[in-house]
């Protein structure tokens, strides 16, 4: 007797057929080559791909019954396919999984398996583009314990986007000398400040060290200016002491953390679930961006925010590390900002190479709830390192607050102006949708008074 080429208990299902609550389902896309072949069978491949995500090897084992195919082998819920050359075959598919393989102990190493694990090792290109959290799932993430309200609340201000200073140079600086920066972008209003991600602990810089005097440097511009900066140490480390060093600068006061992707989303989740340390975690993308050829920014942000994130660098297409498309940029944002189930917001931070010019087009592309980074953009400023914070706070109160254009704040305010003559201003291009070419679309045409 023939077997069936495709297994119904893997094919034999669309959206309609699931029970949602018990599948995360991943989008792929996928492309395959064979030079010199007329035929491709993809299905194939699909099926292929989605026994890898589960229950198979590559040979039968007598023990994989039907029975626990149908309960516990990924699911085929779409194969479209995309219109191709000869001997190419590109589709978007999406499988689901089904949470009983790891519903006993729902954890993110063995979800990561599940949708990311051998997969990416089957086909010629592969890129995960989505990836659907059913409720059951959610409920065992917490999130961000403070997230966008939290943070907004903690520093008491609601009504704009947030600056954050990068300290700079990443590393080589004494406590003292990390201090005397900070303080300076702390009167100048900035929110916030962290360690470059890779600054660490030096023989000249312990991590006790600089977290103590730069909490100092910071209690003196509060009382000084009445405006509170917060500080994010680096945490980042091994597995085994990563949660521990945490609960370490709690107790000496940190008022948050830095911590990098490359310390592992397990790592982090088991931080932001920790009742004992009450700070924000600032997430550093550093390490996932090596990620982004197989999986989306949106997929990791959305895994970023279950796992805790209260905020996270984000790309830009204004970036001076351009990582993602215009339309990834957006969704990366509205991934963190949007409802998500019992999660609340994580703060997006368009980040890398960011200078108060760009104020304007930040706003368009995010709101109003994003925190920007300045490293060079505030330090580099000519007027020094306190001007360089007034100057972001400046073009956010412009735009805001004034009413104004940035080319009339550049004019009312020396700090601005002084880094709009620096750096420039930036406007965002416009598509002319629908007409055949600027020339002719209203917002362009000429009065010809």
């Amino acid at each position: 007797m023939s077997k069936q080429l495709y297994d119904p208990h893997m094919f034999n299902y669309m959206w309609e057929s699931l029970d949602r609550d018990r599948f995360v389902v991943g989008t792929y896309y996928i492309e395959d080559t064979m030079e010199g072949v007329d035929f491709i069978d993809h299905l194939a491949q699909v099926q292929r791909l989605a026994l890898e995500g589960s229950t198979a090897s590559w040979m039968e084992v007598k023990e994989e019954t039907p029975e626990l195919r149908e309960r516990l082998t990924s699911k085929v819920l779409n194969y479209l396919e995309i219109p191709s050359v000869k001997g190419t075959k590109k589709a978007i598919v999406q499988l689901a999984f089904p949470i009983a393989a790891w519903e006993e102990n729902v954890n993110v190493p063995m979800m990561l398996l599940s949708i990311m694990g051998n997969i990416p090792a089957f086909t010629n290109k592969m890129r995960m583009l989505d990836l659907y959290i059913p409720p059951s799932v959610a409920s065992k993430f917490n999130g961000p314990k403070f997230g966008i309200p939290g943070l907004r609340e903690k520093l008491g201000v609601y009504d704009r986007p947030l600056v954050l200073q990068i300290i700079k140079p990443k590393m080589g600086m004494t406590p003292q000398q990390t201090a005397d920066q900070v303080y300076q972008t702390a009167l100048g209003g900035a929110d916030l400040c962290k360690d470059d991600e890779m600054c660490s602990e030096l023989s000249n810089c312990r991590f006790e060290d600089r977290l103590e005097a730069v909490l100092k440097a910071l209690d003196k511009a509060e009382r000084e200016t009445g405006h509170k900066t917060l500080y994010m140490v680096s945490i980042t480390d091994e597995a085994d002491r990563v949660v521990e060093k945490a609960r370490r600068a709690v107790s000496l006061g940190a008022t948050g953390l830095l911590y990098a992707y490359s310390a592992g989303l397990s790592s982090l989740k088991t931080i932001a679930n920790d009742p004992g340390i009450d700070a924000p975690i600032l997430l550093h993308v550093s390490h996932m961006l090596a990620l982004l050829p197989s999986m989306n920014f949106p997929v990791l942000s959305k895994l970023c925010r279950m796992c805790g994130a209260d905020m996270m660098l984000t790309p830009s297409i204004w970036s001076s590390i351009p990582v993602a498309s215009p339309e990834e940029c957006g969704r990366v944002c509205q991934t963190l900002q949007a409802p998500f189930y019992n999660i609340k917001p994580t703060w997006p931070m368009p980040a890398a190479g960011m200078y108060p010019g760009l104020v304007d087009v930040l706003i368009q592309e995010n709101g109003i709830d994003f925190i920007v980074p300045a490293g060079g953009g505030m330090l580099g400023h000519p007027m020094g390192y306190k001007a360089g914070a007034m100057a972001w706070r400046q073009a956010f109160d412009a735009v805001l607050k004034d009413g104004i254009t940035l080319q009339e704040a550049a004019k009312k305010y020396k700090e601005f102006g002084a880094a709009a003559e620096t750096w420039g201003i930036r406007e965002r291009p416009v598509t002319p949708w629908g007409y055949s070419g600027p020339e002719y679309h209203p917002k362009f045409a000429p009065k010809n008074l």
